[in-house]
């Protein structure tokens, strides 16, 4: 019998920029996309349980501990990329029920082409842009709302404002969680001013990241987690320690401290992201 065909690279362009989908050489059914160079996703067909980058890994912890063990939920995913997170729950809480919301209708026709969904996967996807998805939920219908959205290497200014947190809590259901993939570096303006605009809605905040980037050493990824209710800080947080790539969950007086003085960001002054400095997130 002749051996498949080696997997190539895949280039287009795409709303946003230039998407490239590369082979891994290591797992055959396995692609990490890339937008202008910035890693987007990694995904694993044969193995959606495998989470190669460090941020979604804590991302899939919080979806772990958001109910018992296989139960499924009801997510509204704000970011799409090459789906990793959905294709992961669909795998870990089967009849889970997704809506995922990816404003680049490029690249959502890259990824349905190159990396489709199992027909039962239980995963919907919407060309939408993410704060008018949001806007037009319905209330109190998600168990949990992952949000990572960044154009390039940012997120969008629509995205940063105390009026998009509202619009989230609207949404999630009294016992919900928001996780949002943020990136910073000290002295965390951005960050901070993230923190005070979910601490002006929600009760409990969690925010996870490795040491090196809490302490202002470098520019990197921070989960921040927001929800009406007691957040599961203790199951996370030995989750996060057990991890390859260790990283703390910070909550409550620390937590406070780290805001400080910060004020809630209305949508009149949010601005986007910090740009990432080079080499920050690229590959190749």
């Amino acid at each position: 019998m002749d051996e498949a065909p080696e997997p190539i690279p895949v280039t287009r362009t795409v709303d946003c920029g230039t998407a490239k989908l590369l082979p891994d050489v290591d797992r055959p059914r396995a692609w990490l996309l890339t937008v202008d160079g910035a890693p987007q996703s990694y995904v694993d067909l044969d193995a959606p349980a495998h989470l190669e980058f460090e941020y979604v890994r804590r991302l899939a912890y919080v979806l772990d501990e958001a109910a018992d063990p296989g139960q499924p939920l009801d997510v509204l995913h704000l970011g799409g990329g090459a789906l990793t997170l959905p294709r992961y729950l669909a795998a870990t809480r089967p009849h889970s029920r997704q809506d995922v919301v990816e404003a680049d209708r490029g690249l959502l026709a890259l990824v349905t082409e190159h990396l489709p969904l199992r027909g039962d996967s239980g995963i919907t996807v919407h060309p939408e842009d993410a704060r008018t998805a949001l806007e037009a939920a319905p209330e109190d219908s998600a168990d949990v709302i992952v949000a990572d959205v960044f154009g390039g290497s940012r997120v969008p200014a629509q995205l940063t404002s105390v009026e998009y947190a509202r619009a989230a809590a609207r949404v999630l259901r009294p016992d919900g969680c928001y996780a949002a993939n943020l990136a910073d570096s000290a002295p965390f303006a951005f960050l901070r001013g993230q923190l005070a605009n979910f601490a002006t809605v929600f009760g409990h905040l969690a925010l996870i990241a490795e040491p090196s980037v809490l302490r202002g050493r470098r520019f990197g990824n921070a989960v921040l987690l927001a929800s009406p209710a007691p957040l599961p800080v203790a199951a996370l947080a030995r989750r996060m320690a057990g991890d390859a790539f260790p990283a703390r969950v910070e909550h409550g007086a620390a937590l406070r401290r780290l805001i400080a003085n910060a004020a809630p960001v209305r949508d009149a002054e949010a601005v986007a992201s910090p740009v990432p400095p080079d080499g920050a997130f690229s590959v190749g």
